[in-house]
C-alpha cells in the first residue's frame, strides 16, 4: 500500500441501520420506548436496594451493581443509536468514537466478571449456608465488587488505547450503531496485530474463565440441590439462581455470537441484531427477570409506591 496516498481521517461516521424508510420513526420510538423502561427500571432496582431494609442481602448488592453497569453501558450506547435511527447516521469524532469504545468495553467487562461474582455468591449459599453470613460479609460483598469495576476499567483501557493507537485512513465509514471492536479493526490502515491479541488476552480474562468459574460453580450447585430431600427445599434452592443463570445466558449468549464467531461467517446485519440484545435487550430484562423472580423485591417496591 503507498502511504503517501493514505489520508488520515478525523471524523468517522456511524451507518447504523440502513434502508428503514417508513419504519425509521416507528423503530425510533421502539427504542426510545425501550431505553426509557431500561433506564427507569435499573435506577429503581439501585434505589430500592439502597433504601429497603429487605434487601440488604449480598444478592441484592450485586444485583444493585449489575443494574448500575446495565445502566452505563446502554446509556454509552443507546442515545447514539437513536441519532443513527433518525437521521440515518451519524457523524462521530475519532476521538469520541474510542471513548464510547472504552466505555462500552469496560462495563461489558465489569458485567462479565460481576455474573461470575454473583455465581460463587450462589455458591455459598447453597452448598454453605450455615457460614454463608459470616464468610459473605459486607467487606467482602465490597471487595468482590471492586475487583470487577477496576479490572474491567483497567482491561478495557489497555484494548481501548490499543485501538486509539491505529491509523484510519480514506474510509470513515464504520457499518454499525456504535464504536464496536471488529468495525473499528476492519477500518485501520495499519498493521493489527497488538490490538487483536490484547483483545485476545481480554476476551481470555473477562469471557472464558469467568464462564469455566460459573460452570463450576453450578455444578457444585447442582451437585447439592439433588442431594436435598424435600421438593420444597429444592425448589427454594433453584429459585435463588435460576435469575441469574438466565441473565447468564442472554448476555454471554450474545457476546459468543458476536465477538467468538469470526465475523465474516455472519452478515452485518446478524452483527447488529446481536449487538442490540445485549446493549439494549439484556439491560432491560435484568431488573424485569430479578424483579418479577424475587418477592423481596416486589414488596419492596409496592411499600416505595405507598409512600
Amino acid at each position: 500500500m503507498d502511504k503517501k496516498n493514505l489520508t488520515t481521517v478525523s471524523e468517522l461516521f456511524l451507518l447504523g441501520f440502513q434502508n428503514l424508510n417508513c419504519f425509521r420513526i416507528p423503530l425510533f420510538c421502539l427504542i426510545l420506548f425501550i431505553y426509557l423502561l431500561t433506564v427507569s427500571g435499573n435506577i429503581v432496582i439501585i434505589v430500592l436496594v439502597s433504601i429497603s431494609r429487605n434487601l440488604q442481602s449480598p444478592m441484592y448488592f450485586f444485583v444493585q451493581q449489575l443494574s448500575l453497569c446495565d445502566l452505563l453501558q446502554t446509556t454509552c450506547t443507546v442515545p447514539v443509536l437513536l441519532w443513527t435511527v433518525l437521521n440515518a447516521g451519524a457523524p462521530i469524532s475519532v476521538g469520541g468514537c474510542i471513548t464510547q469504545f472504552y466505555f462500552v468495553d469496560a462495563s461489558e467487562s465489569v458485567e462479565c466478571l460481576l455474573l461470575t461474582v454473583m455465581s460463587f455468591d450462589r455458591y455459598l449459599a447453597i452448598c454453605n449456608p450455615l457460614h454463608y453470613r459470616s464468610l459473605m460479609n459486607p467487606k467482602l460483598c465490597v471487595e468482590l465488587t471492586l475487583i470487577p469495576w477496576l479490572l474491567g476499567f483497567s482491561i478495557g483501557f489497555i484494548t481501548a488505547n490499543a485501538i486509539g493507537n491505529l491509523q484510519f485512513c480514506n474510509q470513515n465509514i464504520i457499518n454499525h450503531f456504535f464504536c464496536d471492536y471488529f468495525p473499528l479493526l476492519e477500518l485501520s490502515c495499519m498493521d493489527t496485530f497488538i490490538a487483536q491479541t490484547e483483545a485476545i488476552l481480554q476476551a481470555v480474562l473477562v469471557v472464558f474463565i469467568p464462564v469455566i468459574l460459573i460452570i463450576i460453580s453450578y455444578v457444585f450447585i447442582i451437585h447439592t440441590v439433588l442431594k436435598i430431600v424435600s421438593t420444597t427445599g429444592r425448589q427454594k434452592a433453584f429459585s435463588t439462581c435460576s435469575s441469574h443463570l438466565i441473565v447468564v445466558l442472554l448476555f454471554y449468549g450474545s457476546l459468543v455470537g458476536i465477538y467468538v464467531v469470526p465475523p465474516r461467517k455472519q452478515s452485518m446485519t446478524i452483527s447488529k441484531v446481536l449487538s442490540l440484545s445485549y446493549t439494549l435487550v439484556t439491560p432491560l430484562m435484568n431488573p424485569v427477570i430479578y424483579s418479577l423472580r424475587s418477592k423481596d423485591m416486589k414488596k419492596a417496591f409496592k411499600k416505595m409506591l405507598s409512600f
